[in-house]
């Protein structure tokens, strides 16, 4: 491009693209253009226009654009056969749970479980006993199809296991204790199928229990069940292993012990299976079409990285053109110009939709559960998907306000927010210290934070207040304080600047000057269908 600039007063102008006077490039206008830096200009302007203008200049199909609009129908019709499969899945699994607390938990009622709990030594023993026989009559209780695990040809036994404090001497009303803080573990095992009364039933355990030292007891055991109602759906049910948890918890020892119940799910294919009028074809039908999502999202992947680095290679060129026509150096503003985020959007979600697609082909053959990852990696990737149709509505000028708005106020925003965050973070963890052993929403600093935000946006300001215990005055008066003080702050100040800097960005945007770069592509009136944006090798082929 040098030798471009020292041989510009030698070469007659080449290009009908109309020079606009500019004071910015009054110094390119001493001599006629060359036809290289108008080529140059004309390549530049071909490579921001959209797909469409793309179409007209050079009559390539937009067959990215048709990809990606392919891919978001495609993602989204496998995220909805996904999600129902996973909606059937986690049913199954809360039923199941529901119904091993009803079997197994004495007394227990449709309640949160925080509220179950027992408070005198013969309701521990008599729960222990019962859990251990309602599991070996277990078979006679259920209306589900529950059944007890084998291995090796024999059922697999219910464990009792208790954990405890190794010594331990423990006297309140002399104000006295000697405690060695080491735990141990004392288990025992009872197989299915046989039958005990509560008094045979602890003649026969002969195991007693420590209070004073007990930190819990666990009750472990395993249940298999067949998931059938994915038949009707025509998905082969699979099979489940329920490893339950039961846990007596006492380790705050304060004449409180929690009962909760929790299960592990461990999901695979059923070892024989036959449903009449079917076949495994649909397992194949969408394992074709998951291979199907995972090719469309690699040949977006390969053409969006392409583009980029095409960008990028571009950049270099009009960096090194400006700085030895113009003698400037390009600002990276005009830099990043070059570099398209949408672009930058799509390959993150193909990279997130192959690996989801991956998980589900696996969890489809059953060599894989983990539907928790499968679901945040295609949720994820179908978010991203059809937040870039944005992309193509900004390609008409009355809906590209939300991007240009979003862009513009961007940084503000972080800067905003940042400062905002310092304010937030002293009130969260002041609240927490000082309300939490007076107030539910303030007891953990998760809850804090959670409380705190929904008293921005107005949500449950009432119930806060009221729910403050009134057993310290000083710390009732500090509370009225503090959440007046906060709701004023934050809901009257901060959130109403917040929406102004907004609101001012959307002013800003319509008056933003022209950069460098546009300002330079401007000069040239070629319109996509003139003709001009056409290589060499395709005006041949037209001829």
């Amino acid at each position: 491009y040098s030798n471009v600039s020292k041989n510009n007063k030698s070469h007659p102008p080449l290009c009908a693209c109309s020079r606009a006077p500019s004071s910015r490039w009054s110094a390119a206008k001493q001599s006629p253009e060359s036809k290289m830096v108008e080529d140059f200009r004309r390549r530049l302007k071909y490579f921001f226009m959209n797909p469409c203008e793309k179409y007209r200049a050079r009559g390539r199909k937009p067959w990215k654009l048709m990809l990606q609009i392919l891919k978001i129908a495609i993602i989204t019709i496998q995220l909805v056969s996904f999600g129902l499969s996973n909606e059937m899945m986690v049913t199954f699994k809360d039923e199941n749970l529901v119904t091993f607390k009803h079997l197994f938990l004495k007394g227990y009622t449709d309640q949160r479980l925080g509220q179950y709990a027992l408070y005198t030594k013969r309701d521990v023993y008599d729960h222990i006993h019962y859990i251990i026989n309602r599991y070996i009559t277990l078979q006679n209780l259920t209306v589900g199809n529950h059944a007890y695990e084998r291995a090796g040809g024999v059922y697999t036994p219910l464990s009792v296991c208790q954990e405890f404090y190794r010594n331990g001497s423990i006297s309140p009303g002399n104000e006295t204790f000697d405690i060695d803080p080491h735990i141990e573990k004392d288990c025992f095992s009872i197989y299915p199928m046989q039958s005990y009364d509560n008094n045979s039933l602890a003649g026969h355990l002969n195991f007693s229990l420590d209070f004073k030292r007990l930190l819990s007891v666990n009750i472990y055991l395993t249940l298999k069940a067949i998931n059938l109602q994915t038949v009707r759906h025509h998905e082969l049910p699979d099979c489940y292993d329920f490893q339950i948890m039961i846990v007596f918890d006492n380790r705050a020892h304060s004449g409180r012990i929690k009962v909760d119940v929790d299960n592990d799910v461990s999901i695979y294919e059923c070892r024989d299976w036959n449903v009449a009028g079917t076949s495994g074809k649909n397992d194949h039908r969408l394992l074709l079409f998951d291979s199907l999502v995972i090719l469309a999202c690699f040949t977006s992947l390969i053409l969006c990285t392409r583009s980029i680095i095409n960008g990028i290679q571009l950049q270099f060129e009009y960096n090194i053109f400006f700085h030895a026509y113009y003698n400037k150096i390009v600002s990276w503003s005009d830099r990043m110009e070059f570099v398209n985020g949408w672009y930058i959007l799509i390959i993150v979600s193909d990279t997130l939709t192959i690996a989801g697609s991956a998980l589900k082909i696996g969890i489809q053959t059953k060599y894989l559960t983990n539907y928790d990852v499968c679901s945040i990696l295609l949720g994820t990737a179908t978010m991203l998907v059809w937040v870039g149709v944005i992309r193509y509505l900004g390609f008409f000028k009355k809906y590209n306000i939300l991007i240009l708005t979003l862009r513009a106020a961007f940084p503000n925003v972080i800067r905003f927010s940042c400062c905002a965050a310092m304010i937030y973070l002293g009130y969260c963890f002041c609240g927490w210290i000082v309300l939490g052993p007076y107030h539910d929403k303030f007891r953990t600093l998760d809850k804090v934070t959670e409380c705190l935000f929904s008293l921005i946006n107005g949500d449950d300001m009432y119930s806060t207040f009221q729910k403050m215990r009134a057993k310290s005055y000083m710390v009732w008066l500090f509370s009225r304080l503090y959440l007046y003080s906060f709701i004023s702050l934050f809901m009257y100040m901060v959130l109403s600047l917040f929406i102004a800097l907004i609101t001012d960005t959307y002013e800003t945007i319509k008056v933003t000057p022209v950069s460098h770069l546009h300002a330079f592509i401007a000069e040239c009136r070629d319109q996509p269908e003139s003709g001009r944006y056409q290589t060499e090798e395709e005006k041949q082929n037209e001829c």
